[in-house]
């Protein structure tokens, strides 16, 4: 036992060592106590969005606040639907605001149309709320380029719903591309396919009673109300969507790029239109898109949305063999002659991992744990960004790698951006 006598220099130690312990004490109390806390949450968009908040519901001290969506009909009957064993019955809402002005709320889940992506996550970030936020990340490369600005200066975790980065079985194929299991890998080609109907034509009218159109619109340039948009064909309409290649596309684009490890193509090619049926929709129902990068590295997409026959989900091609990898994160590796060498089945897309691991990430507090942080999901949906602006200028598009900016100021200028609702440009300018 140490004495008053003992050397000063003695006594600062030990006073220091104890500080030091006590310090780490109460550090790890409070990661203890961050693990427990309850994460509130509230889900904007009840199509896709009803899923995910039931999923959200099921995690560990976490709790769904609000359900949200600009129709009453759909709040209304996903609350009736609510399983209150999983968590305790949230609120309906039509008003997204009220969850970005509720300083309980820890995180929101953006699934609302493509057009309401990038201005939720924004707003939301400012508001200090987490986001995860479905795909594509953004209607157009601009809000891509300010949500990740957004992301950074209100250190925010921003996770994009591309899902199968969390798989457990897709992240392991795609760890034996990167070991060289076929060699350098320098292709990959993406197919989606379909048997979506045609949507017919429909002249303007007055919304129906349950749908607040104006929320549902938001910061979109306004446009009349059709019945033929609302609630899933606003996918084919430039104001709105962005086409199946912002729709499904994204999902095997990600893959795509994360398998050939590349980031910005140096072109992007789209060829195709409207070539199944003749109605409203604005948007390919076929299309080809090729993109090309600085490494002699390549990735091509084909979709036919009016036909359901296809091809596989994704493949890669690589100078000492192939992989093909399906949606449920299954692969099979041949070698050079085409010869089956292995086999994996696939049981999982990911949702489960990707809403867990972000989830750690927040209370954590710590973007460099999400699987697809906004720095990854952007690039991934610029290349179908990119495909869209070659179809509709109907250019070959040369890209600057360094950023993924077209060089072209004048299609920069025409297609880069959107036009957007009165006072939302400012909300959103980074």
């Amino acid at each position: 036992m140490f004495t008053s006598s003992q050397p000063e220099s003695r006594r600062r130690f030990l006073t220091t060592v104890a500080v030091g312990a006590s310090a780490a004490a109460i550090a790890q109390t409070s990661a203890a106590e961050d693990d427990q806390r309850t994460l509130v949450v509230g889900v904007m968009g009840l199509s896709r969005g009803l899923e995910l908040a039931r999923e959200f519901s099921t995690k560990p001290n976490c709790r769904v606040k609000y359900l949200c969506d600009a129709d009453s009909s759909r709040v209304a009957s996903a609350v009736k639907a609510w399983d209150d064993t999983a968590s305790p019955r949230p609120e309906g809402i039509q008003d997204w605001q009220q969850i970005l002005s509720d300083r309980e709320v820890d995180i929101l889940v953006c699934a609302a149309p493509n057009h309401w992506h990038a201005p939720a996550t924004i707003l939301a970030c400012a508001a200090g709320k987490h986001v995860y936020c479905e795909k594509p990340c953004s209607h157009n490369p601009q809000e891509g380029e300010w949500m990740v600005q957004a992301a950074a200066k209100h250190r925010r975790c921003v996770q994009i719903g591309t899902q199968r980065r969390s798989s457990p079985m897709t992240r392991s194929a795609i760890e034996k591309l990167h070991r060289g299991v076929i060699g350098r890998t320098y292709l990959s080609r993406a197919y989606y396919n379909n048997a979506r109907g045609p949507i017919r034509h429909a002249e303007p009218s007055d919304p129906p009673a349950e749908l607040r159109y104006d929320l549902w619109q938001g910061p979109a340039e306004p446009k009349p109300y059709q019945a033929n948009v609302l609630h899933y064909n606003w996918h084919w309409f430039w104001n709105w969507g962005g086409g199946e290649l912002a729709n499904n596309g994204v999902h095997t684009l990600d893959l795509c790029r994360w398998g050939l490890n590349v980031e910005y193509p140096i072109s992007a090619c789209s060829s195709g239109g409207r070539y199944g049926f003749d109605d409203a929709q604005e948007t390919p129902d076929t299309q080809t898109v090729s993109w090309e990068f600085a490494d002699r590295k390549q990735i091509t997409w084909q979709s036919l949305s009016c036909n359901k026959h296809g091809g596989t989900f994704i493949e890669f091609f690589g100078d000492n063999g192939a992989m093909e990898l399906d949606s449920n994160g299954g692969h099979r590796v041949y070698d050079r002659n085409d010869k089956l060498i292995e086999e994996i089945k696939g049981d999982s897309v990911g949702q489960t991992e990707h809403v867990e691991n972000f989830l750690s990430a927040v209370r954590a507090d710590d973007s460099s744990l999400l699987n697809c942080p906004i720095t990854t999901g952007h690039p991934s949906t610029l290349l179908c960004h990119l495909g869209n602006i070659s179809q509709r200028a109907g250019l070959r598009l040369e890209i600057d790698p360094t950023n993924g900016k077209v060089t072209d100021q004048t299609i920069v200028d025409r297609y880069w951006k959107r036009t957007y609702a009165d006072g939302w440009e400012s909300k959103l300018r980074m």
